[in-house]
């Protein structure tokens, strides 16, 4: 397990996921990539695209900040990599691009509107990616 990216962002599960991949990194030596993404609206329109970010960029600079006190604190050097775009699909694409051997990120119970309509990253992650996937609970 050379490299592993973690989908960040600060809620309890992806902090339970940082401790986790902290945890492997050393057993492991691994290389760390942490990513944040930013969402989009999408567009219902002709385009079908993205519009804009939800939210500012710089709450997602912000949460890559803290993992990276929390990494330096444990001496994990590792790389950030903000994004944008919809979630799963942008952290699928970090590990792609980076060759990962290991995505990790953390779940937490959806509520009524989001198991409706199976809006889970993590779930979407696991689907999605073509390497080993841990969701840390």
């Amino acid at each position: 397990m050379k490299k592993i990216i973690l989908g960040y962002d600060d809620s309890e599960s992806a902090q339970r996921a940082l401790e986790r991949t902290a945890q492997l990194a050393k057993a492991f030596d691994s290389e760390v990539i942490v990513t944040s993404v930013a969402p989009v609206e999408m567009s219902v329109g002709r385009s079908g695209g993205p519009i804009d970010p939800t939210e500012p960029l710089s709450k997602h600079t912000d949460e890559l900040t803290r993992a990276r006190e929390y990494l330096d604190g444990q001496g994990i050097q590792a790389s950030y990599q903000p994004a944008v775009g919809e979630p799963a699909d942008a952290i699928v694409q970090v590990a792609q691009e980076r060759d990962a051997d290991l995505i990790v990120v953390g779940t937490r119970e959806p509520n009524l509107y989001q198991r409706v309509l199976g809006q889970s990253v993590s779930n979407a992650v696991a689907h999605k990616a073509r390497v080993d996937v841990l969701i840390v609970h």
